[in-house]
């Protein structure tokens, strides 16, 4: 590959996922075509496919982008040492964070989950990706159990899928009732997860004494 196209390349990347991400939350994966992503990228289809075999790879890059995005957001939000220890030891439901729905990313997603289960091999390459993104997540909730004395009392990747589910099922129910009424939902995520993070971990000994001798 030639050397100036090699430098073009991270440029091309962005803009053609920045693309399809508008253009499947304005129209839906299956309406958005890939000669149309290439239009609002202004790029040529020769740029697509030099870069992803079809509009599921393109898809699956963009997925991995928003993972990353969200995995970020979390470390930043996320309360770390005694503060998350105060509220994991809390009765009250105190919240860890705002987990405020995100539209665009739920449209999207889901409908692509729906093409996915419809097609195995691309099922099997959402389960890959949805796993490492998992990962990232089961990093930064680790790092941030261990800052408060914590350790979860179930596998950490069985825990952090529990609250994936919960979030994405919450956030799922609480777009549609707005839709229905007009009015922004009740947040009951953020301290849903709160109770299932608090829940299924417990203070470990060993990094409750390292804790308090800092």
């Amino acid at each position: 590959m030639p050397r100036g196209t090699t430098k073009r390349r991270p440029a091309t990347i962005a803009a053609l996922l920045d693309a399809a991400w508008e253009l499947f939350a304005e129209r839906g994966f299956a309406a958005a075509s890939i000669p149309d992503i290439c239009t609002a990228a202004g790029l040529t289809k020769g740029a697509f496919y030099s870069n992803f075999a079809d509009k599921d790879a393109l898809f699956l890059a963009l997925f991995d982008r928003e993972w990353r995005t969200r995995a970020e957001r979390v470390r930043r939000a996320l309360p770390t040492g005694q503060e998350l220890a105060r509220i994991l030891d809390a009765e009250a439901a105190v919240p860890l964070a705002a987990a405020e729905p995100d539209r665009r990313w739920v449209l999207v997603s889901m409908e692509f989950t729906l093409h996915a289960v419809r097609t195995p091999h691309v099922a099997a390459l959402l389960a890959e990706h949805e796993a490492r993104g998992r990962a990232e997540l089961a990093a930064v909730l680790t790092e941030a159990l261990e800052t408060a004395g914590r350790a979860p009392t179930v596998p950490i990747e069985e825990l952090v899928c529990l609250l994936v589910a919960l979030a994405e099922g919450s956030d799922i129910q609480a777009l549609t009732e707005q839709a229905a009424t007009g009015e922004p939902p009740a947040d009951l995520t953020a301290k849903a997860l709160t109770t299932l993070v608090r829940n299924l971990s417990a203070p470990s000994t060993e990094q409750v004494a390292d804790f308090r001798s800092r």
